[in-house]
């Protein structure tokens, strides 16, 4: 899931649905020394324990709110935009309505050239990722149970959004 990030690059890092972690503790090896990891987490119980493992390191927000607020949590720490965007979110079981803010608010929320990676069960997402990001890549990963699929989505940037 996280072979297409750049970390060394990426100074503003956010994650949407870390669930218990799995995934949050793998970038925060992964992550330059100076780089921020925003982590949205609506359930209680894995935002209660993601915040005590996490509450002393200084570089990491644990955040109990919806991922479409991601662009206020930067404004309000000063950042401009994301550089990645890592969701696990089960798009596909949410009302489509949330499912197209929260993916509008990541691709507004992404610097031009950031990438979107989205884990999924299914190919379902794609129909609606689709519709927010103009460069989608699928990979398909047997070694997960169950196997699952990682899309990634690159915000196209501003200087070919005028050459369009």
């Amino acid at each position: 899931m996280l072979k297409n990030v750049n970390f060394k690059n990426s100074d503003v890092i956010v994650e949407f649905g870390p669930g218990t972690g799995v995934f949050t503790r793998r970038i925060i090896e992964e992550m330059n020394p100076n780089a921020s990891l925003y982590i949205f987490e609506l359930h209680s119980p894995f935002y209660v324990k993601l915040q005590k493992e996490f509450e002393n390191d200084e570089r990491i927000q644990v955040i109990n709110d919806s991922a479409a607020n991601v662009r206020k949590y930067l404004k309000a720490d000063g950042k401009e935009f994301a550089d990645v965007i890592i969701s696990s979110l089960p798009l596909t079981n949410f009302d489509q309505k949330l499912t197209m803010r929260i993916l509008k608010s990541a691709e507004i929320a992404l610097k031009p050239e950031g990438k979107y990676i989205q884990f999924q069960y299914s190919l379902n997402a794609r129909k609606l990722l689709i519709k927010i990001f103009s460069s989608i890549s699928i990979q398909f990963t047997a070694n997960n149970l169950p196997p699952a699929f990682v899309y990634t989505c690159k915000k196209i940037s501003l200087i070919s959004q005028t050459n369009l």
